[in-house]
């Protein structure tokens, strides 16, 4: 299999394994946000620390890369929880189509921090990517926007971690900054979780289970991708998981979303596309997020 073949398969793959996730994260709804972040990041922290130790990488990083790394983690544990409670309170299609307003933060937080420019193309795209999500939030001065704004913050909290990979790309190996993320995730929650934490049933463990399989082949494919195309190919490639979640969504909660969701999703794709696609054949210079 050529490797454009092997890109797009990984891609999707990865699309569909986080759809898959935050499906699973939906039908937990009973369980605990935290209780889910943390037994995500449990599966999480096994593959990465069996990498590290395969591959003999450090544990924790340089320790002049201690506060990239911290910063880069605990945004990652804002994004996760965040995007896991909107899960839980929007339609899935609408917590996805707010998720994947990341890479649009990633464009904006790399022009000020790491000097990066934005052309008119991406710039074009963040304006149609926001109009997307302002379409799907519907702003309102009552708490019924809670739920979307709190979907678009961890859109916020992704785009800065990943701003913060691109820094650490070529100071620390992945596999170590994956293990980092998951060591604070894990120990970060924990405290928040015990005093609360309640037994899961047989299926709520099968669900647990699930959050964090999904995620971690979800990562493993999307690293793959990364192998054998383009940032900006592949980035266009995890729009699919929009697709994937409101085909859940419809499949088994007979959820539809209403028209301005459909229009702001629909802006929100070809935003992504704008920014991600190749002209000319040659890679679009483009920030990914996923």
């Amino acid at each position: 299999m050529e490797s454009r073949s092997k890109a797009l398969w990984y891609a999707l793959a990865s699309a569909f394994s986080f759809a898959v996730m935050g499906a699973i994260v939906k039908l937990a709804a009973d369980v605990d946000v935290l209780e889910k972040v943390f037994f995500r990041n449990i599966v999480s922290l096994a593959v990465a620390l069996a990498i590290v130790l395969h591959n003999r990488r450090p544990f924790f990083g340089k320790r002049r890369n201690q506060l990239a790394l911290m910063s880069r983690s605990l945004l990652g544990v804002g994004g996760v929880s965040c995007y896991f409670w909107a899960i839980d309170h929007l339609l899935l299609a609408d917590a996805a189509m707010l998720g994947k307003l990341s890479p649009f933060f990633v464009a904006i937080f790399a022009a000020f921090f790491l000097r990066e420019h934005i052309t008119i193309r991406v710039a074009a795209a963040l304006v149609m990517g926001f109009a997307g999500g302002l379409l799907v939030i519907k702003p309102a001065f009552d708490l019924r926007v809670l739920p979307a704004l709190v979907g678009a913050a961890s859109a916020v909290f992704a785009g800065g971690a990943y701003v913060l990979l691109r820094f650490l790309r070529d100071r620390e190996p992945p596999e170590t900054i994956v293990l980092h993320f998951s060591l604070v995730t894990v120990f970060g929650v924990l405290p928040f979780v015990l005093p609360d934490l309640t037994r899961p049933t047989g299926i709520e463990w099968i669900w647990l289970l699930g959050i964090g399989v999904s995620a971690a082949a979800g990562q493993l494919t999307l690293t793959a991708s990364y192998r054998h195309a383009p940032a900006g190919k592949v980035a266009l490639i995890g729009y699919a998981t929009i697709v994937f979640s409101a085909l859940f969504g419809w499949l088994w909660w007979a959820e539809v979303p209403d028209h301005l969701s459909a229009a702001g999703g629909l802006l929100i794709l070809a935003g992504g596309f704008v920014a991600f696609a190749p002209a000319n054949e040659a890679p679009a210079a483009t920030n990914s997020a996923d």
